[in-house]
């Protein structure tokens, strides 16, 4: 059976971590593992994560970069599951994810979306269509695939092991779940898939600053990579990956 492994990133988040646990308490099919990585909080983060039985991980360097890095360090599971502390997975979170690898062992990376609770209609649908269906419209032909929503998603263990040592875990003021997409290589698979979803706060986007800063890291995390991972570049290395898994003429000819 193959094994899963749930990472949270929390900093001061006991009150919404507490009711993700539950959630994932409530999975028709339950985690192998639950991480929970303190990002130096001092509130009951820690006590809350240990209480519903998960393993905390302390990594006192603040930043999400880091935290989700440390986390996925730690996971031992075959394949490593996202959420954030705000995240509310329905009840077959983990099911849906098993069915879509089990039927594509190609897969590499499953990544889904976010439905909005906790404020008005208009902050809702601002989240929901600038903020998360404008990175999904614009940053699909950027990279030549889906962009990984680090809220939600769901990868094998040797993509994590392959990349761990190149993504800006120490960096602060980017997003971490683009940066990982960026690191993708042109032989991973990332799907998104429009039914795998959770319930996310609205909160980064109860005011106008929260959604211009969660936009403004957009340009630094782009920059980490220019130009060595701009579109044509990255085209022209998929280009390269596939000609390379292409037999040699002589043997096309022969079969």
């Amino acid at each position: 059976m193959t094994t899963v492994s749930v990472v949270i990133p929390a900093r001061n988040d006991a009150e919404m971590l507490e009711a993700c646990l539950e959630a994932l308490s409530r999975q028709t099919r339950r985690p192998d593992e639950i991480v929970v990585v303190d990002n130096g909080s001092w509130d009951t983060t820690a006590l809350v994560a240990r209480r519903a039985g998960a393993r905390v991980v302390a990594e006192p360097t603040p930043g999400i970069p880091q935290a989700a890095s440390a986390g996925y360090d730690a996971a031992t599971g075959e394949l490593i599951a996202r959420l954030d502390a705000d995240s509310v997975p329905p009840a077959g979170w983990i099911a849906h994810a098993l069915e879509r690898f089990d039927h594509d062992p190609g897969l590499s990376v499953l990544t889904g979306i976010g439905d909005f609770y906790g404020s008005t209609p208009l902050v809702h649908t601002l989240g929901r269509v600038v903020y998360l269906g404008g990175m999904l419209a614009s940053m699909t032909p950027y990279l030549g695939h889906p962009p990984i929503f680090g809220s939600n998603f769901v990868m094998r263990r040797e993509v994590w092991r392959e990349l761990a040592g190149e993504v800006h875990r120490t960096q602060r003021g980017i997003h971490d779940d683009l940066d990982l997409s960026l690191h993708i290589k042109p032989w991973m698979t990332v799907a998104y898939d429009p039914d795998f979803r959770v319930g996310l706060s609205a909160r980064p986007f109860a005011t106008v600053a929260g959604l211009r800063r969660r936009v403004g890291w957009v340009v630094p995390t782009l920059r980490n990579h220019w130009p060595a991972d701009a579109p044509w570049a990255r085209r022209a290395a998929r280009r390269r990956w596939r000609a390379a898994q292409r037999p040699p003429r002589r043997m096309r000819r022969a079969a």
